[in-house]
């Protein structure tokens, strides 16, 4: 449950990150230039039921799982001053049971393996979706019909009390954060004036949240949530018979409610350009401009993406090219469009490297952005801006469901333009464009009438500004809209008394079959053909890692490997980044614990080409001095933003009390290193790294897409079957076992003027290889690795202290890190750390062992997601290359299901004793004015304060 605000172009694409552990690029598909007019289609059928409920069918059978993804067209636009916020917290409302179904939203759906499930608000629209297996089709559109027409009943104040707790915890997460949600807030509020839809947070103001009443929220529901203000997305393996039948059965005796008048386009005419100052406790400035613009849907909104993609959309745009490479002023720039209904709005972003002047950062912004509307993008910048765009949106369309999957594409069209493939029109507009037209729409929109905000860098956090004041909030719910009497409900035959249908058999479980070969040099070769679409997936993966930083300058491995594609063979870091984008091709590079690699993403039919690139950047990487200059300053300039983020800086300084100076995993686990040993990294530590770790001999390619192993082995023979592994190549550090400590032992780190106060709880457990893994992630399911699991039952939905709170243990070849985490507010610190000791306790020494109840939860999450687990080539790959990794077996993931299967009450009560409640270290991040007394009269153990490098503060 969150909010979503963006950008125009996820309408075609969808941007996916995973921190940490995305080390490689994982897109899944791309597309190059359509010839003959060829087309990308999402082939769909649609019906409307009486009661008006619009409804599309994609039907998909690559995988036994259908995607369901219910639109309804209410968000924050369509609320009144006095009364933000309500279309957000309706959202979380709608999570908490139905008149039908008394308990928790989720619960039903962690029965049957549900993945990609969600719910998000933005200006626009609220959204709610999930993926189930096929067979459970039929409980998730009970659900979703129970909660569109039979939810009054279930709203209480209770849940209206938790819900608005856990709202505001959810917007105080966000403001704690540099450059949080209080700047965006005031980019809005400037560029939208009082009153109009977009002038407030989605998310609503404390004020509004405290004040709004049980009949408020009623009357909103009973307001907008009909079937015929909303659009359900039915994709996978489905068809449009099934789906009438089944839609009818659940929704078609749901009241239509009044139907939501379209809002007129409302794009605010500014003449002058406007600026603010606003104070933050970050590293440094960072300076925003925006502009509003064409609305959603407009062809111009759609060029206006072009020219911002040219202007500072990629690694070898404009501002990448002058403000990052050439002029060296700023770690990072951007320029973006987001779009909406009513008003688009586009953003120029820039973070101003430490010890430069702001100002001069804005005047280059500036020039580039007058210099590219005077001269328009070149024909070469286009089409590569053309590619790009048209590679995203088919790699996001490999997916039925999720962001930018086949049932957001369809359910965003219908809803905001009335056309399901609209995605077409927007595909032809970007065929269509020129220099010329690019250029006219940029004059058009970019002129005077911005907004530029500076955020400087202070003692004083942004979140401590007082909120702006819309209204005064609403003393008395606002009257009912009458239902439009034009929709009509039809009889069906559902008895919704007998609860919620149950789901008695699911998919099998099917992997891909393995192919596997050897190159001259020793490189092992895995390969899964997957021919759905024409993309080949490889990633290069080596030992090493961070542990090879060992008794050298933390932070080398992952700087070395992410200097690979800073400039290879004959391709300057930018000259290579524009190859990427000619191919539609696109390489990532990383480091982990364990491991080291190079991903590629590549059109099949450019398979050869742009496996030259991944030659270079593996084999020839240059390390040109400029650019390990470059980079080393916006390096430095990271490890700040770390420091200065409640969650890395605990990342950092955990792992080295977990672990104890001199083990190879004492070291912050974003992988940086310190602002000292990356200063000292010269060219030459970074060709030692690459000569000596990456080792040919032990290197593992895992090959996943549109190809064969007598098609692409030959590729790879050519490119690096004579890349030798040097005589005397070091070998990895022993990974020495920790005792675990004697005692608790508190660590608290200051962050003055912090909202909320972050809390981890660790220990170290046996390593992912040891016979009691599966059972101990089996355990922590019970415990904290589900939304219903009892740390996120406690924190978030009993007490609403957090916006959540879970536990996990990430994979590794030496101990494993164990981890429980809650964002609490700062009032509730102490009271917080007490139940998730409370509950860490009660389960680790068995005086609340799991139930059955939990268990079948937790076996259902972990298996029945399985058979629709391996939908996309990045999930494929994944696995494969953790089982490469960790030493399992080809049919790990049967024997993983098979275990889940037999585990028992008594199984999980033995692995649950993995954890020591009397040996864990508890690190506490948040305003020691507010948490230290408070936490120390815990007596959980000894307390230390630490700084932000994890060195003890002097008289503490």
């Amino acid at each position: 449950m969150r909010l979503s605000r963006r950008p125009r172009a996820a309408l075609l694409a969808v941007a996916l990150s995973t921190a940490l552990a995305g080390l490689v690029a994982s897109p899944q598909a791309a597309l190059a230039k359509p010839d003959g007019g060829a087309q990308v289609e999402i082939k769909y059928d649609e019906f409307t039921l009486p009661n008006g409920l619009r409804v599309i069918v994609h039907t998909d059978r690559k995988a036994p799982v259908v995607a369901v993804n219910l639109w309804y067209h209410v968000g924050s636009k369509n609320e009144q001053p006095g009364r933000t916020g309500f279309a957000h917290l309706f959202e979380h409302l709608m999570f908490q049971g139905s008149e039908n179904h008394k308990a928790e939203y989720f619960e039903p759906f962690e029965l049957v393996g549900v993945t990609d499930q969600n719910g998000t608000t933005n200006q626009d629209r609220t959204n709610y979706f999930q993926n189930v297996p096929t067979t459970a089709l039929d409980m998730a559109l009970w659900m979703e019909s129970d909660r569109m027409g039979h939810l009054l009943g279930a709203i209480d104040q209770k849940s209206l009390d938790e819900q608005r707790g856990v709202v505001q915890n959810e917007k105080r997460q966000g403001e704690n954060q540099p450059y949080g949600r209080r700047i965006s807030a005031k980019i809005f509020e400037a560029l939208y004036p009082a009153g109009h839809p977009y002038s407030w947070q989605t998310i609503g103001s404390m004020a509004d949240l405290d004040a709004a009443t049980l009949d408020d929220v009623k009357t909103w529901f009973k307001s907008w949530y009909g079937p015929n203000n909303a659009v359900l997305v039915l994709a996978g393996d489905i068809d449009l018979k099934t789906a009438k039948q089944k839609v009818a059965e659940y929704f078609g005796d749901i009241p239509a409610s009044a139907t939501l008048a379209d809002m007129p386009t409302n794009i605010p005419k500014r003449v002058q350009d406007t600026r603010e100052t606003v104070p933050d406790r970050v590293p440094q400035v960072r300076i925003y401009r925006a502009w509003p613009v064409a609305e959603l849907g407009s062809k111009e909104a759609t060029l206006l993406d072009l020219f911002a993609q040219v202007l500072g959309g990629s690694a070898s745009s404009r501002f990448d090219t002058r403000l990052v490479h050439n002029d060296k002023i700023a770690d990072n720039a951007s320029a973006y469009a987001w779009s909406s209904e009513l008003s688009g709005t586009f953003f120029l972003v820039a973070t101003v490297k430490d010890g430069v002047d702001a100002a001069k950062v804005e005047k280059t912004m500036d020039e580039e952005l007058q210099r590219l509307i005077s001269e328009g993008p070149t024909a070469e910048e286009l089409e590569r801006a053309k590619v790009t765009t048209r590679a995203s949106f088919v790699r996001g369309i490999e997916r039925i469901g999720g962001f930018g999957g086949k049932s957001d594409v369809l359910a965003q069209c219908a809803v905001y333009t009335g056309k399901p493939d609209c995605y077409k029109t927007d595909l032809a507009d970007i065929e269509a464009a020129t220099p010329a037209s690019v250029q006219a729409v940029a004059k058009k929109w970019l002129g005077a009438g911005s907004h530029t905000l500076v955020v400087q860098p202070s003692e004083t956090p942004a979140s401590s500004l007082p909120e702006t004041v819309q209204a005064a909030p609403a003393s008395k719910p606002a009257a009912v809209p009458s239902v439009d009497p034009k929709f009509k409900t039809v009889k069906t035959d559902i008895d919704r008394s007998t609860g919620v249908p149950k789901t008695t058999s699911f998919p099998a479980l099917k992997f891909p079959a393995l192919e596997r070969a050897t190159l001259s040099n020793g490189m092992q070769v895995v390969l899964a053909e997957r021919h759905e679409t024409p993309v080949v997936q490889l990633s290069v993966e080596f030992p090493g890692g961070y542990t090879a930083d060992l008794g050298k300058k933390l932070g080398t491995a992952n700087f070395t490997m992410q200097m690979l594609d800073e400039g290879a063979g004959d391709y300057t870091a930018l000259e290579l980044a524009a190859r990427q984008e000619d191919l539609g091709a696109q390489i990532g590079v990383g480091a982990g614990l364990d491991y080291s690699s190079v991903g590629l993403s590549a059109l099949s039919d450019k398979l050869p080409e742009s496996l030259d690139l991944l030659a270079d950047v593996l084999r020839r990487p240059t390390f040109a001095p400029e650019e390990v200059e470059r980079v080393r300053a916006t390096w430095i300039a990271g490890i700040k933003q770390e420091k200065a983020r409640p969650q890395t800086a605990a990342m950092r300084i955990m792992p080295p009390l977990l672990y104890g100076q001199g083990h190879p995993y004492a070291i912050p686990f974003t992988g940086s290193g310190t602002e000292a040993s990356i200063a000292s990294l010269t060219r030459d530590d970074l060709a030692a790294y690459h000569d000596n770790w990456l080792q040919p001999d032990k290197a593992r390619i895992v090959v996943v897409g549109d190809t064969t192993l007598q098609q692409v082995l030959p590729l790879l023979e050519k490119r690096f079957g004579d890349w030798k592994t040097p005589a005397g190549a070091p070998a990895l550090p022993a990974i020495s076992k920790v005792a675990a400590p004697a005692a608790n032992h508190v660590y608290l780190i200051n962050q003055p003027g912090a909202t909320q106060s972050n809390v981890y709880v660790g220990q170290l457990i046996p390593p992912t290889g040891d016979a009691g893994t599966i059972d101990f992630d089996f355990a922590n399911g019970v415990l904290g690795g589900e939304f219903t699991s009892r740390l996120n039952s406690n924190l978030r939905e009993d007490k609403h202290w957090a916006y959540g709170s879970y536990s996990n243990a990430s994979n590794t070849l030496g101990q494993r890190p164990w981890f429980a985490s809650a964002a609490v507010q700062t009032d509730k610190t102490a009271d917080s750390i007490k139940e998730l000791r409370s509950e860490i306790t009660a389960f680790a020494s068995g005086q609340k062992p799991a139930t059955a109840a939990e268990i079948a939860k937790i076996r259902a999450s972990n298996t029945l997601s399985l058979p629709g687990g391996y939908e996309t080539a990045s999930a494929v790959q994944g696995q494969i290359s953790s089982n490469l990794r960790y030493g399992r077996p080809d049919d790990y993931i049967v024997q993983y299901k098979a275990r889940n299967d037999a585990m028992t009450v008594a199984d999980v009560t033995a692995a649950a004793k993995t954890l020591v409640p009397a040996s864990l270290m508890y690190v506490v991040v948040g305003d020691l004015s507010k948490i230290e007394a408070p936490v120390r009269a815990l007596n959980l153990g000894e307390v230390s304060v630490l700084d932000s490098d994890g060195k003890p503060v002097a008289g503490k």
